[in-house]
């Protein structure tokens, strides 16, 4: 239940804006911001909103074992639960392989590095327009 609501709906949570407040491109940063800090490998942010009718960004990284998989997965997910976000879904983390985390408007793909390659995600989407997420992080700070 949030404390209060302003008159424009944005709700906060102790002292926190929740979910609505965060547009799918800053839900996108925060999670590149994150995977960045966790040492997350060849991080790809996809705009995949002109080719998707579930989701506006796709976040594509890799880790050098299973344990950093679980590790970057488990980082993102707790950033964003520190704002108020939770994932609408979380697969795979106990394999620790192809972890699959869903906050609506943006997807995560955390893939153990060897099977990144063998699926092969920005072929897939090799119309979507990658965001330079970097770029976006330093207009942030």
């Amino acid at each position: 239940m949030p404390d209060s609501v302003s008159p424009a709906g944005t709700e906060y949570q102790e002292g926190q804006k929740t979910s609505k407040s965060m547009d799918a491109r800053e839900k996108a940063l925060t999670c590149a911001r994150e995977i960045s800090r966790s040492k997350g490998l060849d991080l790809v942010v996809l705009q995949v909103s002109k080719y998707s009718s579930f989701a506006d960004y796709f976040l594509i990284c890799s880790g050098k074992s299973s344990r950093q998989v679980q590790g970057i997965a488990d980082n993102v997910e707790d950033s964003l639960r520190e704002m108020g976000i939770k994932p609408l879904g979380v697969e795979g983390k106990k394999e620790g392989h192809w972890v699959l985390m869903d906050y609506g408007d943006v997807i995560v793909h955390v893939f153990y590095e060897p099977v990144r390659y063998f699926y092969d995600l920005e072929s897939l989407w090799a119309d979507a327009s990658r965001l330079h997420w970097d770029e976006g992080l330093q207009e942030r700070e």
